[in-house]
């Protein structure tokens, strides 16, 4: 009897992988958001009944991720500019240690909440493994879409769009 080819020995276990990692990693647009606990650095709660009625972006990012180090600040801004529409942004840092965070953030000022790997759920429920990804719940506590990898300006504005929330329109000169 012959041996296995290299495609059946090797190939077809690494492409049944990749396909496994799809389907579990899978968009769950539509779909009620999962059950969630979070506290932040500055010790605010916040949970599933807490959010009730507003718009939430979570923003998983680390401190070593240029591109995460590259959009905090258009995070923030935009976190401002829609806060009276009822927007909560939580930066969730994934899997690092609270000392080197806090280091980071000395060093790289935010505005909006911090939320660390042990004061949540979050980044295991959606599968938080290449940054920065970006979550948005709608006011009915649905997943109203998901970016995963930078969005730059474009990109989170149209998840909050998908939200519900639109940007004010320009000013007619």
């Amino acid at each position: 009897m012959a041996a296995p080819s290299f495609a059946f020995r090797y190939l077809v276990p690494v492409a049944v992988a990749f396909v496994a990692i799809g389907a579990f990693a899978a968009d769950e647009t539509g779909q009620p958001a999962p059950r969630f606990h979070a506290k932040t650095t500055t010790g605010d709660q916040f949970n599933n009944a807490s959010v009730k009625g507003k718009v939430v972006l979570f923003e998983f990012w680390t401190t070593w991720c240029k591109y995460c180090e590259n959009e905090a600040s258009l995070v923030d801004d935009i976190a401002k500019e829609f806060a009276d529409k009822g927007l909560i942004v939580l930066a969730v840092d994934v899997l690092e240690p609270d000392q080197k965070v806090k280091k980071y953030l000395a060093e790289h000022p935010r505005s909006v909440p911090i939320v660390l790997t042990k004061d949540t759920n979050l980044s295991a429920m959606y599968n938080a493994q290449s940054y920065p990804i970006y979550v948005i719940i709608d006011r009915d506590g649905n997943i109203a879409g998901e970016q995963r990898g930078a969005a730059g300006e474009r990109g989170l504005r149209r998840l909050l769009s998908r939200a519900g929330i639109e940007a004010k329109p320009e000013a007619e000169e």
